[in-house]
């Protein structure tokens, strides 16, 4: 089952619709453009996990775009309407959409979505997946000096990340890390990437550079704030890719998916710790929760 809840001047609390039928009209920006924004969230016993994250990073995705979107506040209410709408479950994937809305309207089109995850994510944080190294096209400092590219947004405009994956599977791999035309570990299609190496009982996890032009993850900010109390050391790279075969532990995480272990990298086996996995794992779920 999927809830619609649209957030509409004059429903305060959103309004449900039919998701059975059709909802957008064919003129709509984000539709023909794909001119729109986009946050996903994992909600647990009818909680949103990392509301407040997603809320301001959708914010700064729209600032980047010049869209004007609903508040903060109308969001919250329009999510707690798509939960209480769907059958109980133990989690629920929610989905905030937002269009530049109907071409010459000059009104945005915003609303939540609810429903229940697929079997994909739990499987592959379970078992692990195989990665291709793709190159993305850019080199690192692109995103400072073409903004106008909108690499740390989350737009709408996922056909490439979407091609991206199809060419992984297509090649009998799971996933994708994307790396620039300068030779620097970027992210994947959907996720953050992360390494963890451990020297003489010190413990470090690591992420690429945000200035490279990849997607601030909510994930990856979560975890870093719990990891940092627990003694582990924080950094930023700048990571290339001898550094994902020289670690102890790869993962790709994601809000949905969690820390997916990678257990090769374009066919070369690298090292999986179930044990490091398992002491991350629980620390993003305790920073997770707002």
């Amino acid at each position: 089952m999927t809830v619609l809840v649209f957030l509409d001047p004059d429903h305060e609390n959103g309004r449900v619709a039919d998701a059975s039928k059709p909802q957008l009209m064919a003129t709509d920006q984000g539709v023909t453009r794909g001119d729109g924004i986009f946050e996903t969230m994992l909600a647990v016993d009818g909680t949103p996990r990392k509301l407040s994250a997603h809320l301001a990073r959708l914010a700064a995705s729209a600032e980047a775009m010049d869209l004007v979107i609903p508040p903060a506040p109308a969001w919250e209410r329009a999510i707690a309407t798509a939960l209480a709408e769907h059958p109980p479950a133990t989690e629920l994937v929610v989905r905030l959409l937002v269009t530049r809305g109907v071409e010459g309207a000059g009104t945005p089109t915003a609303w939540v979505q609810a429903s229940a995850p697929g079997t994909s994510g739990r499987q592959q944080r379970e078992t692990g997946i195989e990665v291709l190294l793709l190159d993305r096209g850019y080199d690192s400092s692109v995103a400072e000096r073409a903004p106008w590219l909108l690499l740390g947004a989350k737009t709408l405009s996922y056909a490439v990340n979407m091609a991206a994956l199809r060419y992984a599977k297509k090649q009998g791999a799971d996933d994708v890390i994307f790396t620039s035309s300068d030779g620097r570990v970027l992210e994947g299609p959907t996720s953050t990437v992360l390494i963890a190496t451990v020297r003489d009982g010190v413990k470090t996890l690591t992420t690429p550079l945000l200035e490279s032009g990849v997607l601030p993850g909510t994930s990856q900010g979560a975890l870093f704030k719990t990891a940092a109390e627990a003694g582990w050391h924080l950094g930023y790279g700048p990571l290339e890719p001898h550094d994902l075969f020289e670690a102890d532990a790869v993962w790709l995480v994601s809000s949905i998916r969690l820390m997916a272990p990678v257990r090769s990298i374009d066919g070369k086996e690298i090292p999986v710790s179930r044990e490091l996995t398992e002491e991350l794992t629980a620390l993003l779920v305790k920073g997770s929760r707002d």
